[in-house]
């Protein structure tokens, strides 16, 4: 699209940080946790030395013979470094592959095979608890980034002086390799290049221009997501402090967003969720927040309306953005304190002008509505370049310049895109399982959780989740659901036992298979 073509030289992921450096050198990045490959280094740092950080990784990747164009695969427990590892990669002309560390070890292995005998950067922990002894035969050589282990190269030491220097990749070179959602099984590879990268960061960037002062940027993100680097590229180029969490437990990030009093919040949706409780937190951690933003999938309208109710700035707005990994940033709507209660949270907005395109195609010949939707699909410069691996797996999914979704939907006669369901969700004759758990939401505040699913005989099921683990209230789920479709009672589960991405997502197929086996949930009203 032309606004994501003009002047796209690649986001030059590999010397982010130290372009950051040279125009705000005192500028802070703060975290929550220590780092696992340089503790020493503490929890705040400024960008200067952030970036002298990711040079020192850069260097003690070329001392363990990584080299421009090899695939370095990063899996390990779950820190920050985890993004400087990549950015270090990236540095040095190396491709980094990033997996989530909430994968068992038997995907790690399947993931390592489709990349070919790449590096492995992973720890002591993660080979003593997940990875199975023959991932030193699926790995041309591992590297540790924390602890010790005979068959593995500690990469703990720091580098000697003088640093190797950044290397110029051209904006078509991939720069970045990282997984999809794995909702439906095992995980695909996206390939990004430095041209995709930038693609996607100059929708996102807009939202910079709701704020005129330089205030904490605070985001909770998968360090394994696309989303996370723009993110950082977006706050740190403007000079932005940022605050990264890892722990995304509420009473966590209240006592720390009481601290930081963040004004730029960024989280998955399912956090969000989560983090409802702090609005009535006497520390009013939220209060100084001004722009919420969430480019995962739609929000419920409950957590919208109380998120910014819980805002004490002038005019608070709540950005919700739809996108996938494989197209980035992809459709957007605002809101503000003027959003109803019932407001319907299946429209999730337009694309952006001239960067991003949206079309709704018929699956039954009839133009796509509520009652018949029909296939997203997205044109943008953001889109992957194909998936590792999987050639052909990719191209099934591309249509020239258009990127199918997997979502169903339809648009009005305003252009805002209505998200109903995905594919391989959809429950025939129901109508929006989406819709209907947005409703349940709204109309039951105890509810913490809430997915619909088909059962192989009768009705849907709905699984819930309550705050605090509290046995659901019969009287009031029953006045809830009396005019939407028929389903079953409600299975209570524990919020802790639901099957999830590294994105919080629900897996909806896997919740499915463990409900046939009625593992891990209770009837409502049963001791959760």
């Amino acid at each position: 699209m032309l606004l994501q073509r003009i002047g796209n030289r690649g986001i030059r992921l590999g010397t982010l940080f130290d372009r950051a450096a040279a125009k705000y050198p005192s500028n802070v990045l703060m975290l929550d946790h220590d780092l696992d490959i340089a503790p020493e280094r503490g929890r705040s740092m400024t960008i200067a030395d952030a970036a002298e950080l990711v040079s020192d990784l850069g260097t003690r990747l070329w001392r363990a013979r990584v080299r421009p164009g090899d695939h370095v695969v990063v899996y390990k427990s779950n820190a920050f470094d985890i993004t400087l590892l990549a950015v270090a990669a990236a540095r040095i002309g190396a491709v980094p592959v990033l997996l989530s560390p909430y994968l068992d070890g038997e995907t790690v292995t399947a993931l390592l095979d489709r990349v070919e005998r790449p590096v492995l950067i992973t720890d002591a922990a993660k080979l003593e608890s997940a990875l199975p002894d023959t991932v030193f035969t699926h790995a041309e050589r591992v590297l540790l980034a924390a602890g010790e282990h005979p068959r593995a190269t500690s990469l703990t030491e720091p580098a000697a002086a003088p640093h190797v220097p950044a290397l110029w990749m051209p904006p078509e070179h991939p720069t970045l390799v990282t997984h999809t959602s794995g909702t439906t099984g095992i995980p695909k590879l996206a390939v990004h290049t430095g041209y995709s990268l930038e693609a996607r960061y100059r929708p996102q960037a807009l939202a910079t221009t709701l704020m005129r002062r330089r205030e904490t940027v605070a985001m909770h993100v998968s360090f394994v997501h696309s989303r996370l680097f723009t993110a950082l590229a977006i706050s740190l180029l403007r000079g932005f402090p940022v605050a990264v969490l890892a722990n995304p437990d509420p009473e966590h990030a209240a006592t720390l967003f009481a601290r930081w009093r963040p004004a730029v919040l960024e989280a998955h949706p399912n956090t969000y969720l989560s983090w409802e409780r702090l609005a009535d937190d006497p520390r009013a951690p939220l209060s100084n927040v001004k722009f919420f933003s969430s480019t995962f999938d739609a929000l419920h309208p409950r957590t919208v309306r109380t998120l910014i109710g819980a805002s004490r700035r002038r005019a608070p707005k709540f950005g919700q953005i739809y996108g996938q990994s494989e197209v980035g940033p992809s459709v957007a709507r605002s809101y503000g304190r003027n959003r109803s209660a019932e407001a319907d949270g299946r429209c999730v907005g337009i694309p952006f002008p001239g960067m991003t395109g949206v079309r709704v195609i018929s699956r039954d010949g009839n133009p796509p509505s509520p009652t018949s939707p029909g296939f997203i699909e997205i044109s943008s410069d953001g889109r992957i370049r194909t998936y590792l691996g999987e050639q052909e797996r990719f191209h099934r999914q591309a249509d020239r310049e258009w990127w199918r979704m997997g979502d169903l939907g339809y648009r009005t006669r305003w252009g805002c895109l209505h998200l109903m369901d995905r594919e391989v969700d959809e429950i025939p004759g129901f109508g929006s399982t989406l819709d209907v758990e947005d409703r349940l939401f709204t109309r039951l505040d105890e509810l913490s959780e809430v997915v619909i699913v088909p059962m192989p005989e009768g009705p849907p099921r709905p699984v819930v989740c309550t705050k605090d683990d509290r046995p659901l209230d019969h009287a009031a789920w029953r006045a809830a659901v009396a005019d939407l479709p028929r389903m079953a009672e409600p299975t209570q589960w524990r919020q802790a036992d639901l099957p999830q991405t590294a994105t919080t997502k629900i897996k909806r197929l896997e919740l499915i298979r463990l409900l046939d086996g009625t593992s891990g949930g209770s009837q409502a009203g049963e001791p959760a």
